[in-house]
């Protein structure tokens, strides 16, 4: 009976040891391994955290399952490496025995950990992460009780004698919990792996911004779907259904589907092509914003106001499309002044290069260009011209800023910027003092800049 049951087994031992000086053997070897998990796992910590420093947001944020998992994986698998090696030399029940929470634990926190690198999103929880994460502990603890209770083999056959039908198919309650859990395992260490090839992806600098979405869409995909056709060859359904699932998926995307899939191709071909960026100023329909999601089913769009716009990614292959940013991100800007015929000119189209220099966002490559542009009727007219980087950005500011540097350096050096002057000519004589008395004044007071008017028989005019 005693060999039957590992609790009769490891009480047995523990028993038997107990005041012995093999305990003591067994307790010191059992300090000393921990001990020296525990200075391990603390060096490990320090070096993975200079390396996440670096990295995102998700990763930092599952880093605290990794580190809680170092010390009792390490320290598992220094306690089964002792026992192993002690275990033809004397009696190793307390490392038996210690070795179950450990590797438990240790199993807990880097499930944990592979949860949290797939499904958190910017260092936040998913909505049913925290469930996940107490069902697995709670199954881990329940085997790990059954475990050193000696009656898992027992649990395993009531489960194989629990039989049942779903369809045509006999199964067991073993079966279908066996089956469970590898479509969960695989599915999991799918989406993991495409986390992984997706944050590759992302932090390479010589794939364009699109294509890298487009990568790690499709390897995600690809990902999912191999681990679909291999969790189903594990529990012993026949792939070939899927054949007949394609069939009618392709007659549901055909009818009812139509939509939904034209918005996943033209997620795809938006992508691919790069007629669209992250960070675009686009006008579509109306609304005008920049780009900053593209989704394989929609595009993201923060308009003016702050407020977030789902667009479908098919409106944005059928509705015409203003991108107001350039794919070089530069825009050409110019400032217009006027000065005065008795000025310097070649001084003042000088001091206009040099009103552009150290104003932000100004390109030195082309460099700015002052223009004489026209011969006005107050004065002569200059233009500058100049590049500013990041165009979609807005480029009142930097035109406010020119011309402040403009009006200080012809103040500084004397270049007059005209006002317009006006001439009032009188026609025919002019009216004697009891004329102007008279009451037609009003009629010229009140008249305005341009008008003509009459005046006890003249006439007055503005030309200007």
């Amino acid at each position: 009976m005693n060999q039957n049951h590992i609790l009769s087994h490891m009480l047995t031992g523990i028993v038997r040891d107990f005041g012995q000086p093999v305990m003591i053997w067994q307790a010191g070897t059992l300090i000393a391994v921990l001990v020296v998990a525990w200075l391990v796992a603390r060096f490990l910590r320090g070096r993975l955290e200079v390396h996440r420093r670096a990295r995102h947001e998700a990763l930092r944020f599952s880093a605290e399952s990794l580190d809680k998992a170092l010390f009792p994986l390490l320290g598992s698998a220094l306690v089964w490496f002792a026992q192993a090696l002690l275990d033809d030399y004397m009696s190793t029940s307390l490392l038996d025995l210690a070795l179950v929470p450990l590797f438990g634990i240790a199993l807990i926190y880097v499930v944990f950990y592979i949860a949290r690198r797939v499904f958190s999103s910017g260092g936040r929880d998913h909505a049913g992460l925290f469930v996940a994460e107490k069902i697995v502990t709670v199954l881990v603890w329940i085997g790990m009780a059954m475990t050193v209770l000696g009656i898992q083999d027992q649990v395993l056959r009531w489960m194989a004698s629990v039989r049942f039908r779903v369809a045509n198919e006999r199964m067991t309650l073993l079966s279908l919990s066996t089956g469970l859990l590898w479509v969960c395992v695989t599915m999991i260490v799918a989406m993991w792996l495409g986390s992984l090839f997706e944050e590759r992806v992302m932090r390479s600098r010589s794939i364009d911004a699109n294509l890298k979405v487009v990568l790690a869409r499709v390897g995600r995909a690809l990902l999912m779907l191999a681990a679909v056709l291999i969790s189903f060859s594990l529990v012993g359904i026949d792939i070939t259904v899927l054949g007949v699932f394609g069939g009618a998926l392709g007659v549901g995307l055909g009818f009812g589907l139509q939509k939904i899939a034209s918005n996943y191709v033209s997620g795809f071909i938006i992508l691919i092509d790069r007629s669209i960026r992250i960070g675009d100023s686009i006008n579509v329909g109306g609304l005008q914003g920049v780009v900053t999601e593209i989704r394989t089913r929609f595009t993201t769009v923060r308009g003016l106001d702050g407020i977030e716009t789902l667009i479908p990614n098919e409106k944005l292959m059928t509705d015409v499309v203003q991108n107001h940013s350039s794919y070089l991100t530069r825009g050409y800007a110019k400032a217009a002044v006027q000065i005065s015929y008795d000025s310097d000119v070649d001084r003042a189209m000088a001091l206009l290069a040099q009103a552009a220099q150290g104003v932000e966002r100004i390109l030195d490559d082309p460099a700015p260009t002052p223009y004489l542009v026209s011969f006005g009727a107050d004065g002569i007219d200059l233009e500058l011209g100049f590049w500013i980087e990041n165009a979609a950005k807005g480029t009142a500011a930097v035109r406010s800023s020119v011309n402040r540097n403009i009006w200080r350096l012809f103040n500084e050096h004397g270049i007059a910027i005209p006002y317009p002057t006006r001439d009032v000519r009188i026609i025919g004589e002019m009216p004697g003092p009891r004329a102007v008395a008279d009451s037609s004044v009003g009629a010229f007071m009140d008249a305005e800049v341009g008008d003509v008017v009459k005046l006890d028989g003249h006439l007055l005019s503005d030309p200007g």
